[in-house]
């Protein structure tokens, strides 16, 4: 098994970072032997891999990151880097490699003080590999003064150090930091080799299997979690029923209310115990005395915490609900193919008879309309609407099509 193999579908990006990473093994011995430095490598020290929830961005980046840090002797003749097996590449896959940064965010943003942090530790050499490799996994959720003190590390890295940027999209980052980074864009998986990966790795039913990538199109994170995961099945089941329950205001209020309502317990069954851990070992290292008084000087401390916390448990919501919506928007889809008659293969079969229903009482410039408010909603959250007044309306105009 070598690191390129959870790559689902992503032939032409697994050729680019393996000829990138061979490249880079090269270099790095001609420099230790003081060797001349091959003309026309394909490495370079800042790279941007974009693509659609699900298809494997921050996969891609931690397998490069490992196949970079490969010690395989089999490199030695002429083995590409990434075996899989070595010290270098296992430890980079688990998160535990001294010079593999991993860098993601719970909250709504990365500032500029973290960022502050990152470029100084980037400034270091490698501790026991071969290259400082960053991964920064939510490169679009940078502030822009974030974006600018990242800026000057990439326009003049250490020696080397290799960013490694993931993003949803070439717009969701700074076009001077975009400029100065090798684009990666990877597809949407196919169905068919998403439901392979989820049977031949984690052993899932193939029935299931197949079921679960075709209804959520290829993005293997959710693929895996409603095979494993009967609450997140539970979840979106009620959510394909919405579109039945919005006949009049009060059932619109009402779905929106639920909707609304689950995403937050959703967000509290992730972040309590997270969060309580947190407190108590916060208060432990402040020195907290018996009775749980905390020592003078130590409130601001504790309130930063929470405040961290607030800000976790509303991204958890707002990811909740992009879910939900996302579900929302491929139930559309689907209606939207029966009234057009189309060939493409439906993906929410288990919601068969709604979708049959909706089709047959609606017209297609109505379900288009529904998805166009679906995608609105999306857009409200995103600049921080008021959750339950931006479902509502979106509710609203669902009903009136």
């Amino acid at each position: 098994m070598t690191v390129w193999d959870d790559l689902v579908g992503q032939d032409r990006v697994q050729q680019q970072l393996a000829a990138a990473a061979r490249d880079a093994d090269v270099l790095v011995t001609a420099v230790s032997a003081r060797e001349p430095v091959p003309p026309g490598s394909k490495m370079t020290h800042a790279w941007l891999f974009t693509g659609p929830p699900g298809s494997g961005r921050s996969t891609a980046a931690r397998a490069f990151a490992a196949a970079l840090q490969c010690t395989s002797p089999d490199r030695a003749l002429g083995g590409i880097p990434g075996c899989g097996f070595c010290d270098g590449c296992h430890t980079s896959l688990v998160g535990t490699h001294a010079d593999v940064d991993v860098i993601r965010t719970d909250l709504l943003s990365i500032g500029v003080k973290e960022t502050r942090d990152l470029v100084r530790r980037a400034q270091l050499s490698p501790a026991i590999g071969r290259w400082q490799v960053i991964i920064l996994e939510d490169a679009d959720r940078l502030t822009e003064g974030a974006g600018n003190v990242l800026l000057k590390a990439v326009e003049e890295p250490a020696p080397r150090t290799v960013w490694l940027l993931c993003a949803p999209s070439l717009e969701d980052v700074l076009p001077t930091i975009r400029s100065r980074c090798r684009h990666l864009t990877l597809r949407t998986p196919p169905v068919d080799a998403v439901a392979d990966v989820l049977i031949r790795r984690d052993g899932i039913d193939p029935e299931r299997a197949a079921a679960v990538a075709r209804a959520t199109q290829g993005h293997i994170g959710r693929a895996r979690r409603l095979a494993t995961d009967e609450r997140a099945r539970a979840r979106r089941a009620a959510v394909l029923k919405l579109p039945l329950r919005i006949d009049d205001v009060g059932g619109c209020l009402k779905a929106a209310q639920e909707l609304i309502d689950t995403a937050t317990d959703e967000a509290r069954q992730v972040s309590d115990e997270v969060d309580v851990k947190e407190t108590e070992d916060m208060k432990t290292a402040l020195g907290a005395v018996a009775g749980g008084r905390m020592p003078r000087g130590t409130a601001g401390v504790m309130k930063d915490l929470e405040d961290r916390q607030k800000r976790r448990k509303t991204r958890s919501q707002r990811d909740s609900l992009d879910l939900a919506l996302t579900d929302l928007t491929g139930f559309y889809r689907d209606v939207l193919a029966l009234q057009l008659g189309s060939r493409i293969a439906i993906a929410n079969v288990d919601a068969q008879d709604s979708l049959d229903r909706i089709a047959r009482s609606s017209t297609p410039e109505r379900t288009l309309r529904r998805i166009e408010a679906v995608i609105a909603c999306r857009q409200a959250l995103d600049r921080n609407v008021a959750p339950l007044l931006a479902v509502e309306a979106m509710t609203m105009a669902l009903r009136a099509g």
